[in-house]
């Protein structure tokens, strides 16, 4: 009874110690895992929230506040560019792997300003705004990762859309550079204007090894067929410029020429065409009384009257499309945007998104050598397909040319769709436009 005793005299005085003691432990290790927890929070989500939100919008982070770096002269310099190219040979599918969504997963490199020795960029425009939102974009889409280990495919911050304002050797010098490089493997570049006076190359002039390029201008000499991918000229009147709703149908003109500059002989066989169809062919040129500058570029001129542009374009059933010193014309997509049925006239010339778009239910190609014979071709397909050619040139360009947008994300689900071909788009998701369910009263 003494030993029971004493044990429950110094019993209830143990245990609330232990209780105690447990406590405090318990207080401790709890602490220590939540503020691990929060730190790995912070490291793991933190940069990378920062990093997409701010690196592709010139509003949050200007172009001069990139990191400088500066090229040698000895800078390595890619190879020109491997013509025999496709995507088993020079693209490593399995980087991008299997994933429940059947989603490839796009990297941006952090903008860099690039110069040579003497402080030079290497290009005279920097990132322009149609790059900037090209990027923006991409970022904001599913494709876009910022964990460059889970990526299949990189994208450079570096502008190449304008050939014209690139340095060809420094741009090819500062691609080399770039830390996933590995010959250009599995890396995309957009080029919207490539070539230069007096060739004008229908591809980017930049060497860049096994470069994927989405290119503004391919004809079949340099496009890769099933590597490559043909996009079209984006037109900033796209952006600057809303045309009213037009139904298809009949227009006052039935061909419409627009564009300025046009080769001598091909003006002149549009002029005899002219002659012989009247009022049914409005054949328009610059106009010599305005000023230059982007007013004067928003102008067309028929001896001495004055168009709008693009808005002419809506009056119209057919609108040429000549080949220029490029191939790839940015009145294509004006021409579009107008509901207007292109009439291309571009030997060799690769339409854009031809891999997936089919182009015989929204415009009549036409050989260059059969431009006297445009009239009577033109005139031989039946009202109902026109008025029908007329709404699926609109929607192309609605669906695929009317941003910046449009086009890289059109570029990137060409690409995904090569990768996860069990899991692409069909003929009919890409050609036929949304039907618009109209609900009752």
């Amino acid at each position: 009874m003494y030993a029971s005793g004493k044990y429950s005299s110094r019993g209830p005085a143990l245990i609330p110690r232990m209780k105690t003691k447990h406590r405090i432990y318990y207080i401790t290790l709890f602490s220590v895992v939540l503020l691990g927890l929060i730190a790995t929070g912070m490291f793991q989500f933190w940069p990378h929230s920062i990093e997409s939100a701010a690196d592709w919008t010139l509003d949050k982070r200007s172009v001069h506040d990139a990191p400088l770096v500066r090229l040698s002269v000895s800078s390595l310099i890619p190879e020109r560019g491997d013509l025999s190219c496709r995507m088993h040979t020079c693209f490593d599918v399995y980087r991008c792997g299997y994933n429940p969504k059947n989603r490839i997963k796009v990297y941006i490199y952090p903008l860099q300003k690039f110069v040579d020795e003497l402080g030079v960029p290497i290009s005279s425009t920097g990132l322009s705004r149609e790059y900037n939102d090209l990027l923006s974009a991409i970022s904001d889409s599913d494709f876009y990762t910022d964990d460059v280990t889970r990526a299949c495919l990189f994208i450079p911050s570096i502008d190449v859309l304008n050939q014209n304002s690139l340095r060809i050797r420094e741009t090819a010098q500062a691609l080399a550079m770039l830390p996933r490089w590995d010959k250009g493997m599995n890396h995309l570049l957009f080029n919207m204007l490539p070539g230069g006076p007096p060739d004008y190359n229908t591809a980017l002039d930049v060497p860049r090894d096994r470069v994927l390029l989405a290119g503004g201008g391919f004809s079949t000499w340099t496009y890769r067929q099933g590597y490559d991918v043909s996009i079209p000229v984006y037109s900033p009147l796209s952006a600057d410029v809303e045309l009213p709703e037009r139904q298809p149908g009949p227009r006052r003109y039935f061909i419409l020429s627009s564009q300025t500059a046009i080769h001598r002989e091909y003006r002149a066989e549009l002029e005899r065409l002219k002659e012989e169809n009247g009022e049914a062919l409005l054949l328009l040129d610059k106009c010599s009384n305005l000023s230059q500058g982007a007013a004067s570029a928003r102008k067309r001129c028929f001896k001495g009257q004055i168009y709008d542009y693009p808005q002419i374009l809506q009056e119209s059933s057919f609108c040429v499309v000549l080949r220029g010193a490029r191939l790839g014309q940015a009145a294509l997509s004006d021409v579009l945007q107008a509901g207007c049925v292109p009439v291309i006239l571009a030997d060799s010339y690769i339409l854009p998104f031809s891999e997936v778009l089919d182009w015989k239910r929204a415009s009549v190609v036409i050989p260059e050598e059969k431009l006297s014979e445009m009239y009577t071709i033109l005139k031989s397909i039946p009202h109902r397909q026109v008025e029908e050619m007329q709404r699926q040139a609109h929607w192309f360009w609605e669906a695929y040319f009317s941003s910046m947008k449009a086009i890289g994300l059109t570029t990137l689900q060409i690409i995904n769709d090569r990768i996860y071909p069990y899991a692409a788009r069909t003929y009919e998701q890409w050609n036929n436009p949304p039907v618009v369910v109209c609900s009752g009263p």
